[in-house]
């Protein structure tokens, strides 16, 4: 698949922002566009023709962009479309969901048209990836540890390393719960997400590397946070890898591949 084969619903209640955000696609030779003011429509219109990309505001007329990548991922049919997010909106309250859910860019107004072909060429690797079923023989047999206490980002992470190649995935919804799976059989990566009740992915981290019986297994963490100080906390702590939300399909899969390769020399 090329950029140009590309099908992309666009949502957005402003006509001078749908036209901006029409253009800039265009611009990237994107010619299979349709548009919409509102979210019902558009959701209506996705049962029917599957997009490849869904672009959407924030606020819209009948719902919020949250709660539109939400019905989304709780549909069977739409749950793995790609989403993106165009939006002024800074607030923690709003950005926050649309993370966990899986939103692949989070691009502000007005937007970089190079984030806007960054995110889209890693949606087309992603599309490719999973059509393929993956293509790497690194990801065969390898068993993977997922940690996050919303079930919308582990089905999002989950079906990323799926179009990777790696389907030997137990799923486990705070860092207390990972230290039982931890008991119970080896992995050969953690990924977990920072913010969670009981243990916290910090805490989780600590225990690996110093009380577990895999303390050398990588463990990738993902996650909004934006503390600088909890950040240095993380690394230190022994994380192998630091992952911001929203993902980049293309980022996580070269880290993935990274993170098992150093761990097998």
């Amino acid at each position: 698949m090329t950029i140009d084969e590309l099908l992309v619903l666009v949502i957005e209640p402003s006509r001078v922002q749908r036209h901006i955000i029409v253009d800039a696609l265009r611009a990237l030779g994107i010619t299979d566009i349709e548009e919409f003011d509102s979210a019902t429509p558009a959701l209506t219109r996705m049962r029917q023709v599957r997009p490849d990309v869904v672009m959407s505001s924030m606020h819209l007329p009948d719902m919020t962009g949250t709660a539109l990548v939400s019905r989304m991922r709780e549909s069977p049919e739409l749950a793995d479309i790609t989403f993106l997010l165009v939006s002024s909106e800074t607030h923690y309250r709003y950005l926050e969901p649309i993370r966990q859910a899986g939103a692949i860019a989070i691009l502000p107004k007005p937007f970089n048209r190079t984030d806007l072909q960054r995110a889209l060429q890693s949606t087309m690797t992603y599309i490719r990836d999973s059509q393929d079923g993956g293509d790497d023989e690194l990801f065969e047999d390898m068993s993977v540890l997922l940690v996050d206490d919303s079930v919308l980002s582990r089905k999002f992470v989950r079906q990323i390393l799926q179009a990777v190649g790696i389907l030997r995935v137990i799923e486990a919804n705070d860092g207390a719960d990972a230290l039982q799976a931890l008991q119970r059989q080896k992995f050969d990566l953690v990924i977990s997400d920072y913010n969670m009740p009981n243990i916290d992915g910090l805490e989780l981290v600590e225990h690996i590397r110093q009380h577990s019986d895999q303390p050398t297994v990588p463990v990738m963490m993902i996650t909004s946070e934006q503390n600088d100080s909890r950040l240095a906390a993380i690394q230190s702590a022994g994380v192998s890898a630091l992952c911001s939300k929203p993902l980049s399909y293309e980022m996580l899969k070269q880290l993935i591949q990274q993170l098992v390769a150093d761990h097998e020399l």
